[in-house]
């Protein structure tokens, strides 16, 4: 994905950056008093994003909940997590209604998780242009590809991960991540693992056997005896893990042509600017307005 392209569409995981924007900027608030922190590190990651890629299409997409059929094959799915905290919550709002303002595709839907849409609209939208997810979710690692890369904020490198980045970070390959991650677990998503297996063993069995399946048919050729019996007693719960990690498809009506950037409401970015006191984002505004408007 290193060759320019004249279409690209850029996914971002929402809650994601609203979150690494909270906590990247500790203090910051608007003059009425009320945070801003994370609208501002939003705002500022989404240009930079653009600045990087140029991508012709962009679409933010939002956690809507947790999808039922994960909760009840494991009720523990997620429960660790604590809420989001208020100053951020407070803030969700002005970064979604900064999307419409400025012209960029917001989603949202009651009962989906962002993975699995960002999941479908990726591999809806590979065979018509290259995609780049932008999160640090290593969910979304399963889904890397010649015409879908990953965008990964902890990378100070700041490269568009391929699948040979995939596998130098795992040693297993995007199409078996599904099944790494189902071996070792996932402590993000309260989704315990095979005790004593943690990635490096998981990697030397999917390397060996090729797939969870084929592991389980060839059990008996897992030479540590106490790795053979930590797998077969934790059976259900990797076939278990395998249906948690798989990304769902979920139903999506949209066409590519409504991730297009549409044009922004400059008069409405100012009024969100001036609210939040983002002098320098206002300025940057006002110097592209007509003489007769910055009169005004």
């Amino acid at each position: 994905m290193s060759e320019a392209h004249a279409q690209r569409l850029l996914i971002v995981d929402g809650h994601a950056y609203a979150y690494r924007s909270f906590h990247a900027i500790r203090e910051l608030s608007s003059p009425s008093g009320a945070p801003t922190n994370a609208i501002y590190g939003f705002l500022k990651a989404i240009g930079k994003m653009r600045t990087q890629l140029s991508p012709s299409h962009l679409v933010v997409v939002w956690d809507g909940g947790l999808a039922a059929e994960r909760l009840a094959a494991h009720p523990a799915y997620k429960a660790q997590r604590p809420p989001m905290p208020d100053s951020l919550d407070q803030q969700i709002d002005g970064i979604m209604g900064w999307l419409q303002s400025a012209g960029f595709a917001s989603l949202c839907r009651d009962g989906v998780e962002a993975d699995d849409w960002i999941g479908t609209i990726a591999l809806r939208a590979a065979p018509e242009m290259p995609v780049v997810i932008a999160s640090a979710d290593k969910d979304f690692m399963q889904l890397v590809s010649p015409r879908i890369g990953l965008l990964n904020p902890n990378d100070k490198t700041e490269k568009i991960w391929t699948a040979d980045d995939v596998t130098a970070k795992t040693g297993v390959k995007p199409e078996q991540i599904a099944d790494w991650l189902s071996l070792i677990g996932d402590s993000v998503d309260n989704i315990p693992g095979v005790p004593g297996v943690g990635p490096k063993t998981a990697t030397d069995l999917i390397t060996q056997f090729g797939s969870v399946e084929q592991l389980y048919l060839r059990l008996p050729e897992v030479k540590s005896d106490r790795i053979r019996a930590s797998l077969e007693g934790a059976a259900v719960a990797v076939r278990r893990n395998q249906r948690l990690i798989r990304l769902k498809d979920e139903p999506w009506l949209a066409t590519l042509d409504e991730l297009r950037p549409r044009k922004a409401d400059e008069a409405k970015l100012r009024e969100l600017y001036r609210d939040w006191g983002f002098k320098s984002l206002l300025a940057q505004l006002i110097d592209r307005q007509p003489v007769q408007e910055t009169l005004l």
